[in-house]
């Protein structure tokens, strides 16, 4: 070989090392802009995601926020149908305070008494107040509360005989027990 297709041949194998090398950059170069975008475009939707998380919480803050301000509220205000059904017997209390010292008749103010007691327990009832039934029925510990114990021969032992305070329970549950006089267990002693 020439000295002259020696120093081509170099020159030929020196411009495809080069343009090798160029190729292998712009490849490197197109991986490297590819994964730029790949990494702006992760960035983007991390954001997005950030976004969309803060205001979910946000809105779970708000809506627990509502939720505790609800229930203090029906707390506080839970009672306030049954007041508002208690009023017109309190305003019948007070009418009937207004005319007892007018009042000639004794039996007229006992009968304004009763229609006003009978109004209250309407409402009680309505609410699911009730009374304990209690004289004549065998005592029971869930509804009574047995104060003294008396002999009574004419009824079965354990049996209210008296009832001292009415009991009341509420929707199924005592709320007050029946304070109530039993009666005790005969004595199997014999008498002398």
């Amino acid at each position: 070989m020439t000295k002259q297709k020696k120093a081509k041949e170099k020159d030929i194998k020196e411009v495809e090392i080069t343009d090798e090398e160029s190729f292998e950059e712009k490849v490197e170069e197109t991986k490297e802009n590819k994964l730029e975008e790949n990494i702006k475009q992760l960035e983007g939707e991390v954001a997005e995601l950030k976004d969309k998380l803060l205001r979910k919480a946000a809105e779970f803050e708000n809506y627990k926020r509502r939720t505790e301000n609800d229930q203090i509220n029906l707390i506080t205000f839970a009672a306030e149908p049954f007041i508002q059904k208690l009023l017109p017997v309190i305003d019948d209390f007070e009418r009937s305070l207004e005319h007892v010292d007018e009042a000639q008749d004794i039996n007229a103010i006992k009968q304004g008494l009763k229609l006003i007691y009978d109004k209250l327990m309407k409402v009680l009832d309505e609410q699911g107040v009730k009374k304990i039934e209690a004289v004549g029925n065998p005592f029971d510990v869930d509804y009574h509360e047995a104060l003294m114990q008396r002999p009574d021969d004419s009824v079965e032992p354990h049996t209210v005989l008296n009832e001292i305070e009415k009991g009341y329970t509420y929707k199924d549950k005592v709320i007050r027990h029946a304070k109530v006089i039993v009666s005790e267990e005969k004595s199997s002693e014999p008498n002398e």
